[in-house]
């Protein structure tokens, strides 16, 4: 590897170290707590809410000041202390602070990381997907370890595991090396971004896709743990979700080549149906490690659709402004689920997860008028 990948692999492995910590397990942290699974999702839809402001709004100030290594080092900083704030909340309104600081602070981070690493392997000529790999495989770690945490120590030990994640990944965003691309000032970057077809096609079938989890990253873990799944078992799930995942970004990239990325995101929506199928009938062991390991297409296969879509269609001046739209876009999407899931999820059980499947049929019809492989 070139002298800036193994940085950029730092990078993810503890932007995703703390995503694997913070994802799987701070919904059994509000419940423990005591809130319904009503409040758990309204709680994380306003918080999905105010990253759509975030997030731009940090990648724009990102692009301006040409400094992304600082926006992300001081949203991690705020990250952390909202996690500390997870752990000190016994209620409602504590849980709901804490998590709206928490999308304050986290919107940015992880997208301004994809824009310095896309700029970054393009120049230094390293492969994105392998040094991504690496993320992944940290959050399978992070996800495995707060499984153990949790069972041992109870659900609100996660608070503080994730406050030290956090504050590790503000160390590695300040060892990145910087993007040299001057700053960005005036007006009209969101205006520019959004007109580029490229980019409004990408972010659709995303949208879709990445939005058909929002029932699985809030109610995934409490519906397993309601069906009497150890916890210790729920984060061997989630990390095994990230296995294949980890295949896929290191060594899928003649596969990816082939596809391109019409036939990522297509081969994305199908294995979302049949993924999102199997979570609403069954919570048998084997089916749910076969669902899991379908995250490497549902996830996996669509990121890197959208990541080439990224890489060759967004000018670098406003690479932070693009990537945090679409993160907002996917949020948008999110959100929307997460609350449609909040009230589906206490009326209907698991039955929610067959409409996450028919946003991935939606997508599928979408998704031809993404770029073919070249």
């Amino acid at each position: 590897m070139t002298s800036s990948a193994p940085r950029f692999a730092c990078l993810f492995i503890a932007q995703f170290a703390a995503v694997g910590v913070m994802m799987p397990f701070i919904p059994p942290l509000m419940t423990a707590a005591g809130l319904s699974a009503s409040e758990v999702g309204s709680v994380l839809a306003t918080g999905a809410g105010v990253r759509l402001v975030a997030g731009p709004l940090g990648g724009r100030l990102a692009d301006a000041l040409g400094r992304p290594k600082a926006v992300m080092a001081g949203g991690s900083l705020i990250a952390a202390l909202a996690a500390c704030l997870y752990g000190l909340a016994q209620d409602l309104p504590g849980l709901l602070a804490a998590n709206l600081l928490m999308a304050m602070g986290y919107a940015s981070v992880v997208p301004l990381g994809d824009a310095m690493a896309l700029r970054a392997a393009r120049e230094d000529g390293w492969d994105y997907g392998r040094v991504r790999a690496l993320g992944s495989a940290a959050f399978i770690v992070a996800a495995g370890a707060a499984g153990w945490l949790a069972g041992h120590a109870g659900a609100g030990s996660i608070a503080w595991l994730l406050a030290g994640s956090m504050a590790v990944s503000a160390i590695a965003a300040l060892a990145v090396p910087a993007t040299g691309i001057p700053p960005r000032r005036g007006g009209g970057a969101f205006r520019g971004v959004l007109a580029l077809p490229a980019f409004r096609r990408s972010l659709l079938v995303a949208a879709l896709i990445q939005g058909s989890h929002a029932a699985y990253y809030a109610f995934g873990s409490i519906h397993w743990e309601r069906a009497g799944v150890p916890s210790t078992t729920i984060g061997l799930l989630w990390s095994w979700s990230v296995v294949a995942e980890v295949a896929l970004f290191a060594w899928g990239r003649g596969a990816v080549d082939r596809l391109g990325p019409r036939g990522l995101a297509l081969v994305a929506a199908a294995a979302g149906v049949l993924r999102w199928g199997i979570t609403a009938t069954t919570v048998a062991l084997p089916a749910l490690i076969l669902a899991q390991a379908l995250h490497a297409l549902t996830f996996g296969a669509m990121h890197l659709a959208t990541m080439r879509v990224m890489q060759a269609a967004i000018p670098h001046a406003v690479a932070g402004t693009a990537q945090t739209l679409l993160a907002a876009g996917i949020g948008a999407v999110m959100m929307v689920g997460t609350l449609v899931a909040g009230q589906g999820y206490a009326a209907f059980g698991a039955s929610i997860f067959w409409g996450m499947a028919g946003m991935c049929a939606v997508a599928a019809l979408a998704a031809g008028r993404l770029p073919a492989p070249r």
